[in-house]
């Protein structure tokens, strides 16, 4: 991050702040927000000013009201202001999936369903993103194509069909998901065994059936799962409700960082700077 907004140097920083000036600062939440990535945006302060001081008012999977504080930085100057972009970036981008997620989670309460994060995410990003998603309440998927097996429609197709495919999955040893578009495809998967089905793009009249077959053997929810159908859609009795949208679609939440009056004789712009 401090690599592309950096580079060479921040020319401004340099130009216009004195060496020895330093500043205190507040990151507030200009709207309500679920806190998310504040280690990696005080790391980021910490690399250019190393003895940055820090008084953490909200953590990681706090609700923080609109206008609330979330930390307090100070120290340098220019190191604090050559930080803050990259800072506010990765804090404001997780924030608002956590901010997203937060409202999915609520919409499930009281049902038995559990709310899942995808593997749809922006590129570099994806562990992040996924930490993200838990501070607001949701459950991580697969990280990759490496850790479960999905089975989706192509695999299906190229292999044969359900039975065939299932068959050759069972031979790793891996937890095995498969999604089925209908209840045939759903009866085929628990004829095969399976660890868990995906019900993709069902309707909620065929996931309470296929709830009332699955006996045991999990299911997860996928497609068209929006604020407005996710809880009509838990209420079905499925145990996972997927969501693409809250790691690829979330928008970042408005943070800014404004500057603490502090006592001094020197102004630089609208930044108090104290002499050292």
């Amino acid at each position: 991050m401090l690599d592309e907004d950096v580079g060479d140097g921040d020319i401004t920083s340099l130009s216009v702040i004195p060496k020895k000036a330093t500043l205190e600062a507040v990151l507030v939440a200009r709207e309500g927000v679920v806190v998310a990535g504040l280690p990696v945006a005080l790391a980021v302060f910490r690399r250019l000013v190393p003895d940055v001081q820090f008084d953490v008012q909200a953590r990681d999977g706090d609700i923080v009201r609109a206008n609330g504080t979330i930390v307090t930085v100070s120290g340098q100057a220019r190191g604090l202001l050559t930080a803050e972009r990259s800072a506010l970036n990765v804090l404001q981008h997780l924030s608002g999936i956590a901010t997203m997620t937060h409202r999915y989670a609520v919409a499930i309460e009281n049902t038995s369903a559990k709310l899942l994060d995808t593997r749809k995410t922006i590129p570099g990003l994806r562990r992040y993103a996924k930490y993200a998603a838990m501070m607001g309440g949701a459950h991580n998927h697969r990280m990759g194509l490496y850790d479960a097996i999905l089975i989706k429609d192509n695999h299906i197709a190229i292999a044969g069909g359900i039975a065939q495919a299932i068959k050759a999955a069972r031979t790793t040893k891996q937890f095995i998901e498969i999604e089925c578009d209908t209840l045939d495809q759903v009866e085929a998967a628990l004829r095969e065994g399976v660890d868990r089905i995906l019900l993709d793009n069902m309707t909620p009249e065929m996931m309470r059936e296929a709830v009332r077959r699955a006996g045991d053997t999990e299911l997860e929810a996928s497609g068209n799962v929006t604020l407005e159908t996710i809880r009509e859609i838990a209420q079905t009795g499925v145990t996972y409700n997927s969501v693409g949208r809250i790691t690829m679609s979330s928008p970042a939440v408005d943070i800014g960082m404004d500057f603490k009056g502090l006592p001094t004789n020197e102004t630089i712009g609208s930044i108090r700077a104290v002499r050292r």
